[in-house]
């Protein structure tokens, strides 16, 4: 599947690694101004893309940045353990993406995305996991353990539910109560089905909320705050018409390899597939995002880990017990 194939649909790509892959499968080589960089761990294999130079920028299309993939299946399963070290690894790449941040620091945690709605609920609900003590802070600083920081967290919702862009919401909360760091949440689309539920990316570029589902907002970071943001996304759909064409391409396989049906696949036209796809989608705008039925436990499984790995980054000191009696 070429990059043309993207720009006709108009499907932007949420995942840098992604987005890396498609356009050196296109030119066969690596991208100028594009460094990677791999570690391997236990139960996740992590890829880090770092994009140097504008120019790699514009071919890319992402903010020159970092960009660390946390590829891990094990999220999707319900092994307790395999959570805890997944969680440790995102806490891990999060604090390598911090900026160095006074002591004590103040840090907003912001869950982008549409509560109602399960594929977009990933802000929401890591929101409702995440240890907050900004309020502990405030009001009972004798419950405090050295080293904890004081954390804050909102869910603003979407342009649709609140009628206000949240782009304003977050900054008149950062205006507010001025925080040293923000750590923005938000659902990803995929190229790839394999990477829904079971990816993390973090970034130190910020965040356009709902781009990778052609809902383009304005965006949160920290050109627009005034204040460092880190981007943290899981993909939950993927768009329609990369389903399709996957399953065209692998069908046109199948009948290259087939001596008796090689002549048949030299009678098609190659270029057949993108009017099929947008007829089908027609009905749609041309835009029809994919799900899977299990949707609200990965969603589920997902803000555990990431949460998790937020708290952890931000409170290293703190015990897995310490974590349940401030989370509760």
């Amino acid at each position: 599947m070429d990059l043309q194939f993207f720009k006709d649909f108009t499907i932007d790509v949420d995942l840098a690694l992604e987005a890396r892959e498609i356009v050196q499968g296109q030119t066969g080589r690596e991208i100028p101004g594009v460094r990677v960089d791999r570690e391997t761990y236990e139960h996740a294999s992590v890829t880090i893309v770092i994009i140097e130079d504008p120019s790699a920028e514009a071919v890319m299309g992402k903010p020159v940045g970092t960009y660390i993939t946390v590829e891990a299946p094990g999220i999707s399963g319900r092994d307790p353990k395999a959570h805890h070290e997944i969680g440790l690894v995102v806490a891990q790449m999060l604090s390598r993406l911090m900026p160095d941040l006074p002591v004590p620091s103040n840090i907003l945690i912001v869950g982008l995305g549409n509560w109602n709605a399960t594929p977009d609920a990933l802000g929401p609900k890591v929101v409702s996991e995440t240890m907050v003590t900004r309020h502990i802070f405030n009001y009972a600083p004798q419950e405090l353990q050295p080293g904890m920081r004081s954390v804050s967290a909102i869910a603003p919702g979407v342009l649709g539910i609140t009628g206000i862009e949240t782009a304003e919401i977050v900054k008149g909360v950062v205006d507010k109560i001025k925080p040293d760091l923000v750590i923005a949440i938000d659902s990803l689309a995929a190229r790839n089905v394999s990477r829904i539920g079971t990816t993390i990316q973090i970034a130190n570029t910020g965040v356009k909320p709902g781009s990778g589902v052609g809902n383009q907002r304005a965006g949160i970071n920290r050109e627009t705050l005034g204040v460092n943001v880190l981007a943290v996304g899981v993909p939950t759909v993927v768009h329609g018409a990369v389903i399709a064409q996957d399953t065209i391409e692998q069908f046109m396989d199948q009948l290259k390899a087939n001596p008796s049906l090689h002549k048949l696949y030299s009678m098609l036209n190659p270029n057949f597939s993108q009017t099929v796809i947008q007829k089908v989608l027609e009905p749609f705008g041309g835009r029809l995002m994919v799900t899977p039925k299990e949707i609200d436990d990965l969603i589920q499984r997902a803000a555990k880990v990431v949460a998790g790995g937020i708290t952890k980054a931000l409170h290293p000191n703190l015990t897995d017990e310490d974590y349940q009696y401030y989370l509760h």
